[in-house]
């Protein structure tokens, strides 16, 4: 075992503001509010950085960065208070220890601070409590940059899926006519109107409308 873990190299940490600006781009083109992808409460449970240190970091101000004692454990409780078990009570030191693969002891040592965590303490740590590689010791900047790189991954899974369904709709005058006039709502509506001579005067309009657009020859 290692005396202790390495602190990260900085040299591969993403550079914040560019991540950040490539998010806020994604999220301008898609519609989402900068509230919600930049939501300072979920990226710090995300990545373990306290929350007043995402706000200055995403401000674009320095934060100061605790040592990397203090980091293990500011992110080891963050993982205790927010990862819970299916019954939404925090797991025991001895859950924790059996699911860690180390001792009762071992495991009091670390989360009270009297033991110096090794790479091996922390990567069994990450895997019992299912997040990324890091978690426990990336420094802030480096971790706040890695949340929101996965939350830029969702937005372009989202804008690649947009795209895909505009591309249909283009390729197919049906499709593209219940995407324009929102056919499949307006059924949906009809459904719900109080007679069948109201919903018989919808489909028959309906009717009217598919009839009038016909799928290219295949």
């Amino acid at each position: 075992m290692t005396d202790g873990y390495e602190v990260p190299d900085a040299t591969a940490t993403p550079a914040l503001p560019a991540v950040v600006a490539r998010v806020s781009a994604l999220a301008d083109r898609l519609g989402v509010p900068h509230a919600e992808v930049f939501d300072t409460a979920r990226l710090s449970v995300a990545c373990g950085v306290p929350e007043p240190v995402v706000k200055a970091l995403l401000s674009g101000a320095p934060a100061g960065e605790p040592d990397v004692q203090a980091r293990f454990l500011q992110r080891l409780d963050l993982l205790r208070r927010t990862r819970l078990k299916p019954n939404g009570r925090r797991y025991t030191q001895q859950e924790i220890a059996d699911g860690a693969g180390m001792s009762r002891q071992q495991a009091g040592a670390l989360i009270n601070g009297d033991r110096r965590p090794t790479m091996e303490h922390c990567d069994a740590l990450q895997r019992f409590f299912r997040v990324h590689a890091g978690f426990l010791t990336a420094e802030d900047p480096e971790a706040l940059a890695g949340a929101l790189q996965r939350t830029e991954q969702e937005l372009l899974q989202k804008l690649a899926d947009r795209e895909r369904a505009a591309a249909k709709a283009a390729d197919d005058p049906l499709e593209r006519l219940l995407q324009d006039h929102g056919v499949r709502g307006i059924a949906w509506r009809a459904a719900q109107l109080p007679t069948d001579q109201h919903r018989d005067k919808v489909a028959e309009w309906l009717d009217m409308l598919l009839e009038s657009v016909k799928r290219p020859e295949s």
